[in-house]
């Protein structure tokens, strides 16, 4: 019904935004990642939107871009994931950010939603897996590299060590992919474990 509104922001707290269209104001429900975009109160914002129909209610969801839109429509597909938890899920992370861990099978990271217990985390990988590569575009170098971590003996090798260490699959898979996978499993890790030390 309902494509995106555009308008002046009339009000904005921690989980929504109100954009003011022709004196109407639209209050949309955002994750977090689109709250950080939208603007300021008073300023002009654009939100792509998604209208829930209810029997007791109505609510429209605005996403700051089409890709986070399309992984919420993604997402609520999913048996045993509403609304809410998906709103969780990409407050969490971004699109690009869980397409990587879906191509990682790192449903561990998907756990740190709020709300989002390992079983359901667990269906959320399985079932988006092979769907998000659009809304990874803007990183299709690291995507394919983090998608091909599975595909070599030493590189998953050197990812399952990390993890026993207590990094997240998506966070091992990244750091390993960044290096020649014919290195050993000793220095695919040693490697890994510099990149990943500097980011803490």
């Amino acid at each position: 019904m309902f494509y995106s509104v555009t308008g002046n922001i009339v009000h904005i707290d921690a989980t929504s935004v109100a954009v003011e269209c022709s004196g109407v104001a639209f209050r949309c429900s955002c994750s977090l990642n689109t709250l950080k975009k939208a603007g300021n109160l008073g300023s002009q914002t654009t939100l792509y939107t998604y209208l829930a129909v209810r029997e007791d209610a109505l609510e429209l969801f605005g996403f700051s871009d089409t890709n986070e839109l399309d992984c919420f429509k993604l997402l609520i597909g999913i048996s045993g994931v509403g609304p809410k938890a998906a709103l969780s899920v990409l407050s969490e992370m971004t699109p690009d950010k869980l397409a990587m861990a879906v191509a990682a099978g790192d449903s561990k990271s998907v756990t740190k939603a709020q709300g989002v217990g390992p079983k359901i985390a667990q269906r959320i990988v399985l079932e988006l897996k092979g769907k998000l590569t659009a809304v990874a575009s803007d990183s299709s170098e690291e995507f394919d590299a983090v998608s091909a971590v599975n595909a070599s003996d030493n590189t998953a090798e050197a990812v399952s060590a990390l993890q026993f260490l207590g990094y997240s699959k998506y966070e091992a898979a990244k750091a390993v992919s960044a290096f020649d996978k014919n290195l050993s499993v000793e220095e695919l890790i040693k490697k890994a474990l510099a990149v990943l030390s500097k980011n803490l």
